[in-house]
Formats: structure tokens, C-alpha cells, sequence
């Protein structure tokens, strides 16, 4: 007889809905308990659709249920740390959308809160689990690329509209451009390329130093000068704060540059993400727009081009698709999941980051973005606004990981 369901609490509801694919394939493994939201009208469409689910407005009041055995946290991304903390303190496991952490001492109050209760903590930084993301890094752990130099990670999604309410009131995204300036949502970004050079973990590597610069703020102006007239607050110099791009280069220990670009209001056409590797043997460059292929280029394998000649008289070689080298080099994992995954929002991975938390509290493995790697990635949040504030200072990383401090 197997183990029995991980009990789970879903806290956040309209992000939550993007997870309801995923925990349906996981039915074998997660019993969805209770739903926690402000919003009646989202907790009552929950009902509907689990009509033995328990509903809760107090999130207090729900880390009371000893019915639940976790947590998964979709809330507004300040209220994510003091949430997964007060969880972890209430026995439950927790798995935090992102960041998980907006200041450093949540960051290390985190860690300890994990470390005492020896509780499951997971960031379900959905971006690491792409197919392409995926393979990449099953190509970089193969040494494929050689030494790894430099990487790029870009997010960079227009959503100026829905920075607000119907009433034009701000939400949490709009509340996060008016008072924050700096790399405000850094793991979209970061997290994969950490991953390609095993940033945090047995005989990676280690993010050392970064400064951020941001560009001047006038999309979100723009916009609502023209949606709400030109007498609106936030059509005023000064309402917003953040500037509509940031840009973060970050080093590692072992002299791997990172450039990080996150820009959610300059209005462009879709293409949220952006990633480059550059190794000594091997490069790969992602779509830089809809529908444009994933690129890679290894010396040892990418075909020569026959009518293109260097002036040493050699071939010059050509990048090929990334789709050449699959299924060939697909990560294990999508092998295992693929037809699950393909039916998950953000290209697999909001069903990727619940399968792996329920197995790790299962026992079956352990987590590839446990909590040192949560802070580390999501401590370029608080460094970005103080390196931002003092023009640009470059910035030292924390020793937030047991590891570094040995």
C-alpha cells in the first residue's frame, strides 16, 4: 500500500486555478484540502469544483486545520515569506510561489524557520522547469558546453494593464512599481541560469557580488495618462517608482558573469523570457520572439555551413535549433512527465514544481530549489533597491547557505 495523499491548502486563489490541471494528474498523491482567499466569489468557484474542499478568509485560522498537512502559497508576492513562515511554525509544509523573500531578514528568518522545524520548503520557480530550460541544463551537467562564461535571463512581459483594479485602484504588481525601484522580480530570470551552473549545491558554484541600474520610468505614466486622463496619480512624474527596466550583472565565485533584465511595462509585443549561455565549447540562445526557434552551437557536433569560409580556410560552423537535439537530450524529467507537463501552464513547470514538492515530502527525493536557493535568488530583490539607492554600488551576497558557511 502506498503512502498515503499529501493533504494540501491552496493559499491564493485566483493564482491557485493554474495548478487545478496539475493536481488533478497528481490525484494519486495530493488531496486538495482547503482553499484560503479575501475573495468570496473565488472561494465559491473553488466549492463548486471541490465541493468537499473547506473554505477560509482568515489564513490564521486556516494554519489551525490539523487536516492539513501543507501549504501552497499563490498570494501577493510581499506577503510570501511572513505566510511560509508562519506555516512552517504551524507544521505544515510549504511550497511559496515567488520571490520567496522581499528584505534580507526575512530571507534569514526563512532559513531558520526551515533549518529548527526540519519542515519541506520549496519555490516553485516554475521557470526552471521549462522543456528548453530543462534541456539546457541536461546538456550543461553533461559538460556540453564546455566551462560555462557568461549567461544572460531576461523577463520581460508587458502587463501594464493589469497593474490595477477595476476601480483603478492598485493591486499587489501595481503596489510594487509605485514604491520599489530595482529588480523586482529577479527568480524568472535567475533561477534557471543558476541551475545550468549548479549555483548553491555540491561542487557548484556561488553567486558573489551584482549591482543593479535602472532606466527612467515612463511606460506606466504613459499608460495611464491615456487609459485615465492626464489628471490620473499615476499619469504624474513621481508616482512610479520603479523604472520600467532593470538590469542586474551579477559574478559568481568562480567568475561566471550573469546579466539579469526584467521589464513589465514597456509595451512591446509578447515574449516574456530570455536566456543566452556562453560556454567554452558551446553556446545556446533562446526565441528572442513569438515563434522563433531556440538556437544551439557545439563545437564538436553543429553541422558546417558549405558555402561559408573563415579566412583560415576552415568551414564556419552554424548554430542549429534546439529541437534538433531533442528528445535526444531531454531532461529526464520531461521524459518521465511530458504528456502531463504539456497540459500545465508555463510550459510545464506549475505541474513540475507540485509533483516535486509532494515527492520530496514523500520521501521519494530531494528538492532541487530548496530554501538556501529560494533566499540566494530572491535576496537580488533587496541588494537591487540599496545598490539602485547609492547609483549602482556593487552589492556582496549574504552567507544565507549552510554550505557557504562551512
Amino acid at each position: 500500500m502506498g503512502a498515503k495523499p499529501v493533504r494540501l491548502a491552496v493559499v491564493g486563489g485566483n493564482r491557485g486555478t493554474s495548478f487545478k490541471l496539475s493536481l488533478a494528474a497528481l490525484s494519486d498523491k495530493i488531496s486538495l484540502t482547503a482553499i484560503c482567499d479575501l475573495n468570496e466569489a473565488v472561494l465559491k468557484s473553488w466549492k463548486e469544483q471541490y465541493p468537499d474542499i473547506q473554505t477560509y478568509q482568515n489564513y490564521g485560522e486556516m494554519l489551525q486545520n490539523p487536516s492539513i498537512d501543507a501549504v501552497l502559497i499563490a498570494s501577493p508576492m510581499l506577503m510570501h515569506a511572513r505566510q511560509s513562515i508562519d506555516a512552517l511554525k504551524a507544521g505544515k509544509h510549504v511550497l511559496s510561489e515567488v520571490i520567496a523573500a522581499h528584505t534580507l531578514d526575512e530571507a534569514f528568518e526563512l532559513v531558520e524557520t526551515v533549518e529548527k522545524t526540519g519542515l519541506v520548503y520549496m519555490m516553485a520557480e516554475n521557470y526552471c522547469y521549462t522543456r528548453a530550460n530543462l534541456a539546457v541544463k541536461n546538456m550543461a551537467e553533461k559538460g556540453m558546453f564546455g566551462e560555462i562564461t557568461y549567461m544572460e535571463g531576461a523577463y520581460i512581459h508587458e502587463l501594464r494593464h493589469i497593474l490595477h483594479n477595476s476601480d483603478q485602484t492598485l493591486n499587489w504588481r501595481g503596489r510594487l512599481h509605485k514604491d520599489y525601484n530595482g529588480m523586482n522580480y529577479p527568480t524568472h530570470s535567475l533561477g534557471p541560469v543558476a541551475q545550468w551552473i549548479a549555483i548553491n549545491k555540491q561542487n557548484g558554484d556561488e553567486l558573489e557580488s551584482m549591482a543593479t541600474f535602472v532606466s527612467k520610468s515612463r511606460a506606466l505614466r504613459n499608460y495611464c495618462s491615456e487609459q485615465f486622463g492626464q489628471d490620473h496619480p499615476g499619469a504624474q512624474d513621481g508616482f512610479w517608482q520603479q523604472g520600467d527596466s532593470a538590469v542586474t550583472v551579477l559574478r559568481t565565485k568562480q567568475n561566471v558573469m550573469i546579466t539579469l533584465r526584467v521589464d513589465w511595462s514597456s509595451p512591446r509585443p509578447h515574449q516574456t523570457k530570455h536566456y543566452v549561455l556562453q560556454g567554452t565549447e558551446g553556446a545556446y540562445v533562446s526565441g528572442r520572439y513569438q515563434g522563433e526557434d531556440d538556437l544551439i552551437w557545439l563545437r564538436d557536433r553543429s553541422p558546417s555551413s558549405t558555402d561559408i569560409w573563415h579566412d583560415n580556410g576552415e568551414l564556419q560552423t552554424t548554430w542549429r535549433t534546439l529541437s534538433s537535439y531533442q528528445p535526444e537530450y531531454d531532461h529526464p524529467l520531461w521524459n518521465k512527465w511530458a504528456e502531463q507537463a504539456s497540459q500545465a501552464r508555463h510550459g510545464g513547470g506549475d505541474f513540475f514544481v507540485l509533483e516535486e514538492f509532494v515527492s520530496v515530502i514523500l520521501g521519494e527525493r530531494e528538492p532541487s530549489i530548496d530554501v538556501y536557493d529560494a533566499v540566494t535568488w530572491s535576496s537580488v530583490f533587496p541588494l537591487s533597491l540599496q545598490s539602485v539607492a547609492e547609483n549602482g554600488k556593487v552589492m556582496t551576497f549574504p552567507k544565507l547557505n549552510k554550505r557557504q558557511e562551512a
